[in-house]
């Protein structure tokens, strides 16, 4: 029997419909459909810099005061501090955002990472001058467990855990001992250990369930974990005082970064590029040549100063003068591949909570997209959207480069929700996926403490900003903490301060 339209899921990679249903893999192309096509993250030309290719540099056509390479939130806020100033932004991908990116639906704005801030964090103090109001999410972390959905995990829920009584004993216990161990402060030392470490005494189900936690927060397993990391989170989800200090909107911090590049386009478009992969930043005596290409050409414009608003992984390969040291730092960072998949539903599902954990799934957490203004008078949810987020190992990283690949991921996702709770055995109208490469870097032991401060340091004319100049997790908070320092220390070498001055006016240890 041939298949109906109805028998097919909208798929969609990134913006492009892709297939259909990822269900049943026999049913990924309905009759008349035509061939699929993965339209993600710009890798080509970056993949063609890792493995040695050289491009031709035509001459110089333009100057600026300062080149940005990088659009996402990083990228965005450094041109926003430095409006002032006359300065290009070039980023690769044909949107702006980067990871902090929004999509929408119907008008229904979801994330497709980055999805909630915090109080009064720098990003939080951005996005409130641009003119957003974040609303609180104020919603403790739940988990789904054996068929069993569990409130506010890490305090009452522990005695609700579907385990037996020598395991909740087991995550009693160690909630106290980590709590205690918190308390010590120890940077250097907490930051240097493996939570392994400390999970290595107790039952497999409390690594299981830190296994999900920090490889969605931090693209790490325990084992990969700092303890000062784990802490810093644990804290605030498991401490006797109850404060949750998340805040968000639809979309996420990709609310934050449409609104920038909205601000920033009304006056600066002749001087924003997307499309504009950045091939080579060549520092010269006094000055910085940055190639790049757009449109099938290449271009190469001079500038005063350039701010690296990527990660380090892709500033090692393209920025020539970095001494050996440093550069085995930058590539010394590890990165996860990490795919977010949005599953939009055209009546409710699941509203009971904003971050709902499912340890030992293909995914190891949802949220609901409009959480924080779903209970707002007059709103009416048509489409209940949410957002599945599936962090991989480094391995499978190349999963993400086929159709095939993608399609797999989606449908391992459908299918554990599906069995979740006897309610989620429903279908989505449109799944939709935006896969990421190197988007989270991985907070390892001796990441926050030893790894960044020797990646970040500024040369010359170059300023490394990106959330892992700052740590110890990947934050749009830590972009724009980055960012502003990196306009600060453009601010200070326009002005003939000393890149190294600079960089300790602007609070580096250098």
């Amino acid at each position: 029997m041939t298949p109906t339209r109805r028998d097919f899921i909208k798929f969609v990679v990134a913006g492009s419909i892709a297939a259909g249903c990822p269900i049943d893999l026999s049913l990924l192309a309905s009759p008349g459909d035509t061939e699929p096509q993965v339209d993600g993250e710009r890798f080509e030309i970056c993949h063609q810099i890792r493995d040695g290719k050289t491009f031709a540099h035509p001459p110089v056509s333009k100057t600026h005061d300062v080149v940005i390479i990088g659009g996402g939130i990083s990228g965005l806020s450094a041109a926003y501090f430095l409006r002032s100033k006359d300065f290009l932004l070039l980023e690769k991908e044909e949107h702006w955002g980067g990871n902090a990116y929004r999509e929408d639906f119907q008008g229904q704005g979801y994330a497709t990472a980055s999805a909630y801030d915090f109080v009064a964090s720098d990003s939080a103090v951005l996005a409130k001058e641009i003119g957003l109001e974040q609303l609180p999410v104020n919603s403790p972390d739940p988990t789904i467990i054996n068929g069993k959905w569990v409130a506010d995990t890490w305090r009452g829920g522990l005695d609700e855990l579907p385990y037996a009584q020598s395991v909740r004993d087991a995550f009693k216990k160690f909630r106290a001992e980590m709590l205690k161990l918190g308390a010590t402060k120890d940077l250097e030392r907490l930051d240097s250990e493996s939570l392994s470490k400390y999970l290595q005494d107790y039952p497999p189900e409390l690594n299981e369930w830190w296994d999900a936690y920090g490889r969605s927060n931090w693209g790490a397993n325990a084992k990969d974990t700092s303890v000062y990391v784990a802490l810093e989170d644990f804290i605030e989800i498991a401490s006797e005082k109850p404060e949750d200090t998340r805040i968000t909107l639809p979309g996420g911090n990709g609310a934050i970064t449409r609104k920038l590049s909205e601000v920033l386009l009304a006056k600066f478009s002749d001087r924003m590029f997307t499309g504009a992969a950045t091939i080579s930043v060549d520092p010269q005596k006094d000055s910085v040549n940055v190639t790049y290409a757009l449109g099938g050409q290449l271009q190469t414009v001079n500038a005063k100063v350039v701010i690296m608003a990527t990660p380090k992984i892709i500033a090692s390969r393209i920025v020539s003068g970095i001494p050996d040291d440093q550069i085995d730092a930058m590539q010394s960072i590890r990165y996860a591949p990490y795919p977010v998949i949005n599953m939009i539903f055209d009546k409710p599902v699941y509203n009971r909570g904003y971050d709902t954990w499912c340890p030992g799934n293909a995914f190891t957490d949802f949220i609901v997209a409009d959480w924080t203004i779903r209970n707002q008078p007059g709103y009416k949810q048509k489409y209940n959207i949410l957002t599945f987020y599936t962090p991989m190992q480094e391995k499978d990283r190349k999963k993400l480069l086929t159709i095939e690949g993608c399609q797999k991921i989606a449908s391992n996702v459908l299918t554990d929700f599906k069995k979740l709770l006897p309610e989620f055995n429903v279908d989505p109208i449109e799944i939709h996926m935006f896969r990421r490469g190197h988007p989270m870097f991985v907070a390892t032991p001796g990441n926050f403490t030893k790894t960044i401060p020797a990646a970040r340091k500024p040369l010359d004319r170059v300023f490394f900003a990106n959330t892992d100049s700052e740590g110890p997790e990947s934050l749009a908070a830590g972009g724009v903490a980055a960012s502003k320092k990196g306009a600060d220390w453009v601010e200070k070498r326009l002005a003939g301060i000393s890149s190294r001055r600079a960089a300790e006016l602007v609070g580096f240890d250098v």
